[in-house]
């Protein structure tokens, strides 16, 4: 399971990797999407896997060695919320940008100034 999960988070930060090196900004957006699910996929498989335990037990119960860590998973949480925060806001960007170039290459943002 561990491999496998290895493969998939190489292969999302290496997608994100030559996504955001295109000249395309929505290319650039979707790299930033895959990097930002490597690096959750990251935390939350170096904060241990375990099966079919629960994150939480009772109050009185004593902590069992075995038990999910549930501070990766808090944290895997937060920065979902981020990351849709800012691929939102990177949309945004890439709309306006778009509206005003004519075009999403970032050869083309070179001629937006004007000379005068």
């Amino acid at each position: 399971m561990l491999v496998l999960l290895a493969i998939v988070i190489g292969a999302f930060f290496a997608g994100g990797i030559f996504c955001v090196l295109r000249r395309s900004l929505m290319k650039l957006i979707i790299g930033i999407i895959l990097l930002s699910q490597g690096a959750n996929l990251l935390v939350f498989t170096a904060g241990g896997l375990t099966q079919q335990r629960p994150a939480f037990i009772n109050g009185t119960e004593a902590q069992l060695a075995g038990q999910a860590d549930a501070l990766p998973q808090a944290l895997v949480l937060t920065a979902i919320v981020i990351g849709f925060g800012l691929v939102v806001f990177s949309v945004s960007l890439l709309l306006k940008a778009y509206r005003s170039v004519g075009g999403d290459d970032i050869n083309a943002f070179n001629q937006t100034d004007s000379i005068s």
